[in-house]
């Protein structure tokens, strides 16, 4: 296939942030609260390995022997309240651990061989970036997964993308292991004071020359610092969203592989070749997980590099991870939808950075913008609507040449989001005179709004809050209005909820396996910019995209793979698509931004929202290995050629058995019933993967309207850790009951529940 220009998906707009905690351990009446009992950071040396032949080896333990290890210093696992002591253990930055200790406990152990040192912790300003808090890895008493999984440390991250700003705080190494052994790779700029213990390596391709990898667009350093950044305190984008920022897995490494450019009309693009490249070397250099926030849509598997790329990828054991794309809300255009990768949509967070609109009538209208320091007059400013004094998509929109025929002097411009950026829109405005902006959108464009580092006082609405201020403005003699910036705010509700803007299935090219697989934050992510931001400075920047949700998965993989390094990339998928959750904050369907609050189906969620907590302990897992992909493809595509093109090997699907879609063993189910076919069963094999020995595991199932979904056995009885057990599910129409039409689309749920942990897939039953 010619090398084709693959777009970047890009789509401003993100974030991340870090509350301030008020001084804990106090309570009101000056005594130590027994559930806020101080906290110590405890150092003890690592202990001595006995060697079958009775030596000893100063290696470190197996972590779960090494949390045995610091718990034997402690009095007792758990408070009088029933609050866990143990906060945090660690193995890369320091040997030891953080524990709720009072002052003669940890006196106490100053005794006992082995120990070091023991001191309160600190208090600080702030605490962690908002979205590790917003998936329970930060801020969340009941979490271990950051300790338990060194916050990723050894583990190595490889980024597509458009390259990274290397003397950014948030990749310093301050509190980074060295790099693995394994590690192989080049630093561009050759010296140590650029790469560093958190930067391992850096480097470009273009066209088969080595480039400079550094990042003149963004999006790469932003991605990058999402997945795996560095603690950085102070961190916010023109004063919101003030806190500590990091990315998911703060103690991961990080690989850089330049292969997006930015091309003459501003936009960052790669070639299948520079791809592939990346790719390639990104293999060669042993990475542990691929971040890819790029790619074509509506490739076939065998045309795409990112698809190819990855496939390679996984028989090496490494996890892809890779965007969805921006296309929504249109169906079936989307990209990555392979099954060996892990294919991420974006949702929403409960923040907003609010910028309200005040009419002249005394409504008042909730949007978002990010440059809050040049707030309005508060008095009322005339309204100015440029469409409806010059009627031209250009004015639509607020191109530069439109808005220059009008007087906007001291006026609040109305600009629909069509054709150009925001930032380009802004500055339209600002240089015609205008006083204020407000960002309108359409009813495609749905609920989702951008928190943007305007040139010019600004506020972003959603589709029901512009339909107001267009009934307003057409409804009034002389409309205002003014703009009250109210900083950022939490608990706004409904969250999470799917992105208006992510790519939605189905596929029309991987045989019926449902994508997205999960949903993640990807709506204002707080994270690293290569240049300052607005009047302060900034060093972060708000974006918004797929791009942006994938880094978030691609860090949780970094922790899993840590805690459960035996697991094969499929088992890591497996663990999150099964654990994700289906419900918002409040207890309701997670919905679509776009629909007016629709539930989301499983084109747009897919599995559900990523529970990285959960994902630690899923109970069950459902593998896959290179030669299943191979059956998969064989009985896709029938054809050696289109196959043979992905496996990078001879094959003769005359000879291998190939399956229908359905039949992969994936966390999930995709069939199709109609036209003759009234039923359909498929096989499903689980891995027990529990801490406990002998565990049951019951079915429960939500079925499709109109499709009756019989399991068997409907008992899970597993003996032992390790145990694979395979199930059958038949799908059937309902007798009695008017067919579903062609075309209708029904999802269900089947779950494996024993009692501790929940095993959830989705289904879909398309009829034709």
């Amino acid at each position: 296939m010619a090398a084709a220009i693959v777009n970047i998906f890009l789509f401003f707009s993100a974030n991340l942030l870090v509350r301030a905690q008020l001084p804990p351990f106090v309570d009101e009446g000056g005594g130590i609260d027994p559930t806020k009992t101080p906290v110590y950071i405890v150092h003890v040396r690592k202990p001595p390995v006995q060697t079958r032949g009775g030596g000893y080896l100063s290696r470190s333990l197996h972590f779960r022997s090494l949390k045995n290890w610091y718990f034997s210093f402690l009095p007792n696992s758990t408070l009088s309240s029933g609050e866990p002591r143990m906060v945090y253990t660690y193995r890369e930055v320091i040997t030891g651990f953080a524990a709720r200790l009072t002052a003669d406990e940890a006196e106490a152990m100053e005794d006992k061989e082995g120990f070091i040192a023991a001191y309160p912790e600190r208090e600080h300003s702030a605490s962690t970036t908002y979205t590790p808090t917003f998936l329970g890895l930060a801020n969340n008493p009941s979490s271990t997964l950051w300790p338990d999984s060194s916050m990723g440390a050894g583990q190595i991250i490889g980024v597509i993308d458009s390259g990274i700003a290397p003397t950014h705080p948030s990749f310093r190494d301050d509190g980074m292991p060295p790099p693995p052994t394994k590690w192989s790779g080049k630093c561009f700029w050759g010296n140590t004071r650029t790469c560093n213990n958190k930067l391992l390596g850096a480097v470009g391709f273009r066209h088969s020359v080595y480039a400079n990898p550094s990042d003149n667009d963004g999006h790469g350093t932003h991605v990058a610092s999402t997945a795996a950044g560095n603690f950085v305190d102070n961190a916010n984008v023109i004063n919101q969203a003030p806190g500590r920022a990091s990315g998911m897995a703060p103690r991961a490494h990080l690989a850089i592989y330049k292969v997006l450019f930015m091309s003459p009309s501003g936009h960052s693009t790669g070639t299948d070749a520079d791809i592939l490249a990346g790719i390639e070397q990104a293999i060669r250099d042993k990475v542990d997980i691929l971040q890819m926030s790029l790619g074509a849509v509506k490739l076939e598997l065998f045309q795409s590099p990112v698809v190819i790329g990855s496939f390679a990828a996984m028989s090496k054991g490494i996890v892809p991870c890779a965007a969805m794309a921006n296309e929504g809300p249109a169906e079936s255009i989307l990209a990555n939808d392979a099954p060996w990768i892990l294919t991420v949509g974006a949702s929403t967070t409960d923040r907003e950075i609010t910028a309200m609109v005040l009419l002249g009538n005394g409504s008042e209208i909730a949007g978002e913008s990010a440059n809050q320091q040049a707030p309005l007059p508060s008095t009322q400013l005339p309204l100015i609507y440029p469409y409806n004094q010059l009627s031209t998509l250009d004015s639509l929109g607020c191109h530069a040449g439109e808005l220059q025929k009008l007087k906007l002097n001291g006026k609040i411009v109305m600009c629909f989001r069509y054709d150009i950026e925001d930032d380009v829109r802004g500055r339209n405005v600002k240089n015609a005179g205008g006083a204020a902006m407000i960002l309108l959108n359409g009813w495609r464009a749905g609920e989702t709004t951008n928190a943007y580092a305007h040139v010019l006082p600004a506020a972003h609405l959603n589709a029901t809050g512009s339909k107001l201020i267009a009934d307003y403005y057409i409804n009034t003699t002389s409309p205002t209005a003014a703009i009250d910036f109210r900083g950022t705010r939490f608990d706004v509700n409904p969250a999470p909820g799917v992105a208006v803007f992510s790519s939605r299935g189905p596929s029309l090219t991987n045989g019926g396996i449902i994508k997205p697989d999960v949903i993640a934050p990807g709506v204002n992510i707080l994270a690293a910019w290569p240049r300052p931001v607005g009047p302060t400075g900034s060093v972060f920047n708000f974006l918004s995209g797929t791009s942006m949700a994938t880094p978030h998965v691609a860090g949780v993989v970094a922790l899993l793979r840590n805690k459960h390094p035996t697991w094969s990339p499929a088992a890591v998928k497996s663990a999150i698509m099964t654990t994700a959750y289906t419900l918002n904050r409040e207890g309701n369907p997670i919905t679509d931004e776009y629909g007016g609050g629709d539930a989301a189906t499983v084109f747009e969620r897919g599995a559900g929202h990523i529970d990285p907590v959960a994902a630690a302990e899923p109970g069950l897992i459902y593998q896959l290995n290179y030669f299943n992909h191979v059956h998969y493809l064989c009985g896709l595509y029938k054809s050696n050629h289109e196959v043979q093109l992905i496996i990078q090997g001879a094959v003769d699907c005359a000879q291998v058995k190939g399956i229908e879609p359905e039949q992969l063993n994936y966390p999930s189910f995709g069939v199709t019933l109609g036209g003759g076919k009234t039923s359909m069963t498929v096989t499903r094999w689980v891995t027990h993967v529990g801490d406990a020995a002998g565990s049951d595991y019951t079915v429960n199932v939500v079925e499709p309207e109109g499709v009756r979904v019989e399991v068997t056995p409907k008992t899970l009885r597993f003996s032992r850790v390790g145990e694979e057990l395979t199930y059958e599910v038949k799908f059937s129409l309902k007798g009695g009951l008017p067919a579903p039409a062609a075309g209708e689309v029904k999802d269900g749920r089947l779950s494996w529940d024993s009692g501790k942990n929940l095993v959830s897939s989705p289904i879909v039953v398309t009829f034709v």
